[in-house]
């Protein structure tokens, strides 16, 4: 399709929203921008470029799925608990890359001081010994679009001075 066929079309349809504007806004737009084919060609294009970018947003979130819930919690995650996991992660394709389950040795750190990526670090908050967790991981947060499940097997708190 060439160029001027689709210039064509959108004046087209720019012309057939233009019948259908109410009259306020055929003021606003002639006000504004003079021509209301183009103002409205404008107005398309800007909602098409704002929808494209909300929907990359809500894909770039933290996405923290319970596993396992516990009963009885006593003591939740918070900033500066070591904590004691195990864990799987996994590339968005299913490629397992590590585990700490075969080693049998729980992967141990310190929370909220960048010892891990920031996915963990937001995504472990709040958590219950025992509790199980999928984290989806954004590439802003992890490298890569991770994803890991992790259990959270014990929290030693320092004491507060």
């Amino acid at each position: 399709m060439l160029w001027q066929d689709v210039w064509g079309e959108l004046i087209r349809i720019a012309d057939g929203l233009i019948a259908a504007a109410d009259s306020l806004w055929v003021k606003l737009c002639r006000d504004f921008c003079g021509d209301m084919r183009l103002c409205l060609v404008l107005a398309v294009t800007l909602m098409s470029v704002l929808m494209a970018v909300v929907q990359g947003v809500d894909k770039k979130k933290l996405q923290i799925g319970i596993k396992k819930r516990v009963d009885n919690c006593p003591i939740k995650s918070r900033k500066g608990d070591v904590l004691n996991m195990h864990y799987t992660g996994k590339l968005e394709d299913g490629t397992e890359f590590d585990s700490s389950i075969p080693r049998n040795q729980p992967f141990t750190f310190t929370l909220g001081t960048g010892q891990v990526i920031k996915g963990w670090d937001q995504g472990l908050l709040g958590m219950c010994e025992g509790e199980k967790r999928k984290l989806v991981i954004p590439s802003e947060l992890g490298g890569a679009t991770l994803i890991f499940e992790v259990e959270l097997l014990t929290i030693e708190r320092r004491s507060d001075l």
